[in-house]
């Protein structure tokens, strides 16, 4: 019985020690947040929230298109005996890329021409651009007319010779059938030279035709580019349509981008643009707004702007893709403040007001950037005073010791 008291007052005595120990403990931790929320003010670099005008700018993302891109193909056939340039080099308009050997379209240019100057020939023709003002002028028209002329003459002296009966019957019966003879040899021959005309024109078209095909051997750059890609070897047989080269006019490119509809009314043809692509991050490459999409996309609900951007350096590549900015000159007031007031929590944005020499916290509604500073939609007054340091140290009611500069 001794024992078991002896034993329950130790416990009872532990639990009392337990109990002093947890008041001790809740009174530090009491004494720790009275010290946090009393503590030093915390120093911090101050500024006042901007109210300036600015003219807006419209933020586009697109892709550099080639001015000019087209692949060059074989006009005609054959074999291939000279290659002239290859990828990357710069060819100017009318240059020679390679040569199909021309011997075939050589014999067909002879052979057009010898069938057209026989045709000019048997027009009394001399050269090629010669044309027949009057049918009545060509040499075989001629001699029908004179032979019909001097039937129809024989004709009528033999009518009067029977009609003196001087001549017989059958004389006259002979002279009229001459005479039709003639008239009829005339109509022919009148039909048969104006077909001979319209043959002159069909063998003129066909000569034409060859000697065109023999120009087509030559393969010519249609405008002054690069050669993005050569598709053709020496000794190879190409047919009609054989892709030979890829030509590409990379000055100026072309920039291609989207632009949200509701800024439909801020971009115009000619608007200034400054574009930056990766390759180059420290530079900026300027031009101008060339075309814009009379439509806007259903899905995306952005329209499409291209713009013109001169590339004499050659540092710009198609393919590139490039940050483009757009000058607007609309005109608008706005609340601005530096990106370092700005802090970002649990999906929020948020500054520090400073007053009375503590800190006041603000969520913000954000708009675009304006060069080194963003813009404020909403939760700031222009002239306000906020922290632009330390930010992420501040709470509602943190004191704070305002530094100078």
């Amino acid at each position: 019985m001794l024992r078991f008291k002896s034993v329950f007052g130790l416990g009872i005595l532990c639990l009392c020690c337990l109990g002093l120990v947890s008041c001790n403990k809740s009174r530090q931790a009491m004494a720790g947040g009275d010290q946090a929320t009393s503590g030093k003010p915390i120093a911090v670099r101050v500024g006042r929230v901007a109210s300036e005008e600015i003219e807006r700018r419209v933020e586009a993302v697109g892709t550099l298109l080639a001015f000019e891109e087209v692949t060059i193909s074989a006009e005609t056939d054959g074999r291939i005996t000279e290659v002239f340039v290859d990828l990357g080099d710069r060819v100017q308009r009318g240059q020679q890329l390679a040569v199909i050997h021309p011997e075939e379209q050589q014999y067909l240019v002879d052979q057009q021409q010898a069938q057209f100057r026989q045709a000019l020939d048997r027009l009394g023709l001399k050269n090629e651009n010669d044309r027949v003002k009057d049918i009545n002028d060509v040499p075989e028209v001629r001699k029908a007319a004179a032979d019909l002329f001097e039937a129809e003459q024989r004709y009528k002296r033999m009518r009067e010779l029977v009609v003196q009966q001087i001549a017989s019957r059958q004389d006259l019966e002979q002279a009229e059938a001459r005479f039709q003879a003639a008239k009829a040899d005339h109509d022919y021959t009148l039909r048969q030279v104006q077909n001979l005309i319209t043959q002159v024109t069909q063998v003129k078209a066909s000569l034409e035709l060859a000697r065109k095909r023999l120009r087509d051997t030559v393969i010519e750059a249609p405008f002054d580019g690069l050669i993005r890609e050569r598709m053709v070897h020496p000794g190879q047989y190409v047919k009609q349509q054989s892709p030979l080269y890829q030509l590409v006019n990379a000055d100026p490119l072309r920039l291609r981008a989207e632009v949200p509809e509701r800024m439909a009314p801020w971009v115009k043809v000619g608007s200034d643009v400054e574009v930056r692509v990766e390759a180059y991050a420290d530079r900026v490459f300027y031009g101008k707004v060339s075309r814009m999409s009379p439509a806007v996309d259903e899905q995306k609900r952005t329209f499409a702007i291209e713009a013109l951007l001169p590339n004499g350096e050659g540092l710009l590549k198609p393919g590139f893709y490039g940050k483009a900015t757009i000058q607007t000159h609309r005109r608008e007031q706005v609340i601005s403040i530096p990106p370092s007031a700005v802090m970002y929590a649990y999906g929020t944005n948020r500054a520090f007001v400073i007053d009375a020499g503590k800190a006041s916290a603000r969520e913000l509604k954000l708009g675009e950037r304006i060069g080194n500073k963003v813009e404020v939609v909403e939760g700031l007054r222009g002239g306000e005073q906020i922290a632009l340091t330390e930010v992420e140290k501040l709470d509602n009611g943190t004191p704070v010791l305002v530094q100078e500069k």
